[in-house]
């Protein structure tokens, strides 16, 4: 099954900054062959459902191997049954009304 998803995944206890664990995770989801699109406040993905959560759990076990005690992480997610969507055609949508 194909989901979109929003992924926001916040690492506790290891500082102000976190764009070096959020990198990393980048680079997991990358590496898993997934569409995805950054955005300030997490990540736009886009694939199988198997998949995505495959590198999710990855991203968790990254950030915890990278020394964060602490993960917390946010996950919004669609699916449809009724035809294939994408990000674009999402967006795409919503901006032709505008």
């Amino acid at each position: 099954m194909k989901v979109l998803v929003d992924l926001c995944i916040v690492p506790i206890g290891v500082g102000v900054s976190l764009s070096t664990y959020i990198a990393a995770c980048e680079k997991v989801l990358i590496d898993a062959g997934l569409k995805t699109a950054l955005h300030s406040y997490g990540t736009n993905i886009e694939g199988e459902w198997d998949a995505v959560f495959a590198a999710v759990k990855r991203c968790h076990e990254l950030g915890h191997e990278m020394g964060a005690p602490r993960i917390t992480t946010t996950i919004k997610l669609g699916t449809r049954s009724d035809r294939d969507q994408t990000m674009e055609d999402k967006v795409k949508s919503v901006r032709e009304k505008m």
